[in-house]
């Protein structure tokens, strides 16, 4: 079958959100045809390139969301009526109070814009953000989709709405809105230039509506849009499902939503609320128009359900990763430093490594001769400045130890990167000791702990995001910002060998069951077929009189693997049917990827329909799905 791919600020470029999950899965599912749809997030982002794309990738097309230029499409008097209109609903239904309960009661907004304010409140937000999402359904959801829709067909019409998004009639809209009886409390109070941030916001968000992705021979033409992610990236694919009645997978491994609150902590009240108001409207709308929405945790699962997900389209896929390249580490889980902590990951404030020293001072007094490394590198600007931080803290609890006055002194805590001469790797990092410690206060799903599981180490870990999830009883669970809590699960892991022991072993059972990219690949490729099953041919096919073409494709086109592209209606024949080499001028497919132009799918004797043969598949229930267990993921 032919899947669209849907991405933003990820593959197939070099660097990006879930670059590796996407590139495993496309290389596990060779059988079938993928076409590329990527948003770009930046300038760099571009410039760095794409990775080398396997041969079943036939189209790549890209769109930016960070350039601010006029498309430079002009419209008609109609048109920009059109465009008032449309735009005037959405702002309304962003800004209107609800049904009790809804977006606009007043003590449920405060919920939704103090969601946004920081990691502290935003980990928690997944039962407190009722501002925006106590009315997911009902006539203002209606309102939403219809006004969207109404702009995603007047951009089809007219070629595209860039400008007009910025223009002067989409901010008067808004003030419209926001000044409108029932509508936001914090929208009430919004100023021209907050606005005037709000609509930018906006254009860049609805974006996609301007693309010409949508014809026959793009996404109208593929048998599955798979979104990568939620916001942004799923908008083309609900857009496709609308226009083309192209069904829609949505995979969500961080729920764009919650990553939206916490990135609009520093906004004005009223940015923030309408903001909110903006993504959590159009996250119920993808999830409603979703023909199955694939959370990788069940901390990921609550947040879509409380934006309106319905269960029964809800199937929880775990992120995957390699697990060959920590084998040989995890078979020898009993080697490494027994007197040795190890921390893994991004260095920011969110991974709370103050509280890690604090607490490594408590164990200090228990356990004099224990060592703490701290294996990862800064996060940005504010990464940098936390590690700096770190560093200053961890020289002033523990001054450097020398065993007598000839000796040079030597501090318990180290600062590493991967790489170095001590962690050429990630796999030796874990394998430094034999206890690996996860001290965040905010956290998705921890990939660090699934590593070190792979490895067979016993972790210590904060309660935070999917960690209960993926422990699973194999490692000790501590609350958060508790560093007498932290201190004493790692010492009694410490003096208990045994225990660690089996925990390790037990960790690392778990982890090959769960979250594995072949789990992960083949629990996609069941889903695939399942929804391609259950969709309606989409076209029928004629041939050069008119007539219905029932048989346009031979059956031996769907057989996985590389074959001659002939006509068998026309006579034809394979090239096994030739001989080695094939007849002179026989059609292959390509296997080089094209950035715009699609590869040939067969000669015009023989039209390629966009939705294969129906797979047969074992009977689905429509009711509630269990979750599938299965495992690939992104660093």
């Amino acid at each position: 079958m032919r899947i669209g791919l849907l991405t933003e600020g990820g593959y197939p470029y070099v660097s990006g959100d879930a670059r590796l999950w996407c590139d495993r899965l496309v290389r596990g599912l060779e059988q079938h045809e993928f076409d590329i749809y990527a948003l770009s997030r930046s300038e760099r982002q571009e410039d760095e390139g794409w990775i080398q794309l396997p041969p079943q990738v036939s189209r790549v097309r890209t769109a930016p969301l960070w350039t601010a230029e006029d498309d430079g499409v002009g419209h008609g008097r109609r048109a920009r009526r059109r465009f008032a209109e449309a735009y005037g609903e959405l702002a309304a239904a962003v800004c209107a109070v609800g049904e009790p309960g809804g977006p606009g009661e007043p003590g449920a907004s405060r919920g939704a814009v103090g969601a946004a304010v920081g990691p502290a409140a935003g980990e928690g937000a997944g039962v407190a953000v009722g501002g925006v999402l106590g009315d997911v359904g009902g006539p203002e959801a209606d309102r939403f989709g219809n006004a969207l829709y109404a702009l995603a067909e007047l951009a089809r019409d007219e070629g595209g709405l860039v400008g007009a998004l910025r223009s002067e009639t989409a901010v008067r809209a808004l003030e419209r809105a926001c000044r409108a009886r029932g509508a936001l409390r914090e929208a009430r109070a919004a100023r021209v230039p907050d606005l005037l941030d709000v609509a930018a916001h906006l254009e860049r968000a609805l974006r996609p509506l301007s693309l010409d992705w949508y014809e026959d021979d793009g996404l109208g033409s593929v048998d599955l849009c798979h979104a990568a992610a939620g916001g942004a990236a799923a908008l083309p694919g609900l857009l496709a499902r609308h226009l083309a009645g192209v069904p829609l997978l949505v995979t969500e491994y961080g729920v764009q939503l919650r990553a939206h609150y916490l990135a609009s902590g520093g906004e004005p009240a009223p940015v923030r609320a309408l903001l909110a108001a903006f993504h959590g409207r159009l996250a119920a709308e993808v999830y409603r128009q979703a023909t199955c929405i694939t959370p990788g945790n069940t901390h990921a699962r609550r947040w879509q359900e409380r934006c309106g997900a319905d269960r029964a389209k809800l199937r929880t896929v775990y992120p995957g990763m390699e697990a060959s390249r920590f084998a040989e580490v995890g078979e020898s889980a009993g080697c490494g430093d027994p007197d040795t902590l190890v921390w893994v990951g991004r260095i920011e404030p969110a991974k709370d490594l103050i509280s890690l020293l604090h607490a490594f001072a408590e164990i200090r007094r228990q356990a004099p001769k224990t060592r703490l490394r701290i294996v990862g590198a800064a996060g940005g600007a504010e990464g940098a400045a936390y590690l700096g931080h770190c560093r200053a803290l961890a020289a002033q609890l523990f001054p450097d130890e020398a065993e007598c006055a000839h000796a040079v002194g030597d501090n318990p805590v180290s600062f590493e990167e991967i790489g170095g001469p001590e962690v050429p790797d990630l796999a030796e990092a874990y394998a430094a000791g034999a206890v690996v410690v996860l001290s965040s206060v905010v956290e998705g799903f921890p990939i660090s702990l699934v590593e070190a599981m792979f490895c067979g180490r016993a972790t210590v870990s904060t309660d935070v995001g999917a960690v209960v999830e993926v422990i699973g009883g194999t490692g000790l669970v501590v609350p958060p910002r508790n560093p007498r809590a932290l201190a004493e699960a790692c010492v009694t892991l410490l003096r208990d060998p045994e225990r660690r022991e089996r925990l390790g072993a037990a960790a690392r059972a778990r982890a090959l069951e769960l979250f594995t990219v072949e789990q992960n690949v083949a629990a996609f490729h069941g889903i695939y077929l399942e929804i391609v099953s259950h969709s309606p041919v989409r076209r029928v096919f004629v041939d050069d009189t008119g007539e219905p073409l029932p048989f346009g494709v031979p059956a031996e086109a769907h057989v996985p693997g590389r074959w001659t592209e002939v006509s068998l209606l026309a006579g034809g024949r394979p090239r096994w049917a030739e001989g080695a080499a094939g007849p002179p001028g026989t059609p292959v497919r390509g296997t080089t990827p094209v950035r715009a132009t699609p590869l040939p799918a067969v000669p015009s004797s023989c039209p390629v329909p966009a939705v294969p043969a129906v797979p047969v598949v074992p009977a689905v229930s429509s009711g509630p799905q269990e979750p599938v267990v299965a495992g690939e993921g992104a660093r």
